[in-house]
Order: C-alpha cells, then sequence, then structure tokens
C-alpha cells in the first residue's frame, strides 16, 4: 500500500498545476504511468504488466471521446490513462466511476458559483483516493442500491 504514495504525490502535483495554470504537465503524467510500470516490472505490487496495459488503454478509450468534444483536456486524458496502470484493469473502471462522480459535484458547485468551467484533475485525483482506499465501494453501492 505505501507504494500508491507515489501516484498520490504526483496527482497533488497535477492538481497543482491543473488549478494554477489549468494545465497538467506531460512530465508529471509521464513519472505517474513510468513510475506504474518500473514497480509492475519490478512485481513491487499486484498489477501485472497485462492488466496495468489494460487499465491505462481503459482510461484512455474512456476519456478519448470526451477530449475530442473539449469536454476534457489532453492532460486529463493522460493523467486518467497514467494512473490506470497503476490500478490496472478491473479497478479502473471503479476509478472513472468515482471521478465521473466527483467532477459531476464539481460542475454543480461551479455552476451554482456562476462560472463556466473547472480544473479536473481535482476530481481525477479524489476518484483515484477513492478507488485505492476503498476499491470494493462501487460493488457494495450496486449491491445497496439493488436491495
Amino acid at each position: 500500500m505505501w507504494l500508491m504514495l507515489i501516484p498520490i504525490t504526483l496527482c497533488v502535483e497535477a492538481v497543482y498545476h491543473d488549478v494554477k495554470r489549468r494545465e497538467i504537465p506531460d512530465s508529471v503524467n509521464a513519472r505517474i504511468l513510468l513510475t506504474a510500470l518500473l514497480v509492475t516490472c519490478l512485481t513491487w505490487h499486484s498489477v501485472t504488466l497485462a492488466d496495468a496495459l489494460i487499465g491505462m488503454l481503459i482510461g484512455f478509450f474512456a476519456v478519448l471521446p470526451f477530449t475530442l468534444k473539449d469536454g476534457i483536456g489532453g492532460g486529463d486524458l493522460k493523467l486518467v490513462a497514467a494512473l490506470g496502470a497503476w490500478l490496472g484493469g478491473g479497478a479502473t473502471l471503479g476509478f472513472l466511476f468515482w471521478s465521473a462522480m466527483c467532477g459531476m459535484v464539481m460542475a454543480i458547485t461551479t455552476h451554482l458559483l456562476g462560472r463556466k468551467d473547472f480544473p479536473f484533475a481535482p476530481a481525477i485525483a479524489s476518484g483515484f483516493l477513492i478507488a485505492i482506499c476503498w476499491p470494493n465501494a462501487l460493488t457494495r453501492l450496486i449491491e445497496l442500491l439493488r436491495g
């Protein structure tokens, strides 16, 4: 679990840049991806290389349509893909869900404050934290909704 301090720390850096300049430097996303692949190749955590690549691809292709429609920036797209490599395929789906929920709360708040847009990295980072701190939260939510 201590390894997850690496992407969490880099997420904080991404959030800082996105809030301050509305841009996430490629160097931050590259460090997230490279460290994910490094710890995976060294077998320091349970995600296999194939699963890391699947997580990266799921994150990339899930967010790509929103990037193409100018709904989310390219830095956010790369951030999601890189974090997906840390989580692997299955956990990336939960991460995407929680990031979308956090983004929805931020969008409503932004609208109520009379602003037009907002940096999305805080929602991505929040979704990532939820996905790693409560990995079964989405499953439990679905079970709760089913009754």
